[in-house]
C-alpha cells in the first residue's frame, strides 16, 4: 500500500514538472509563429553567388 503512495506522489511530481516546462514555454513566446514554419519548407534554399 505504501508502494502505490510513493508511487502516486512521484508520478504527480512528474506530471506537474512538465506542467510547468508547458507553461514556461508558452509564457516565453516559443509557440508564437504559427505561420512560418509550415510555409518555410516550399521555399527553395539560394544558392550563394561564387564570384
Amino acid at each position: 500500500m505504501s508502494a502505490i503512495i510513493l508511487l502516486l506522489i512521484a508520478s504527480i511530481s512528474v506530471a506537474s514538472l512538465f506542467l510547468l516546462g508547458f507553461i514556461w514555454c508558452v509564457k516565453s513566446g516559443q509557440y508564437d509563429d504559427e505561420e512560418s514554419p509550415p510555409i518555410r519548407m516550399l521555399f527553395d534554399n539560394k544558392k550563394p553567388d561564387e564570384r
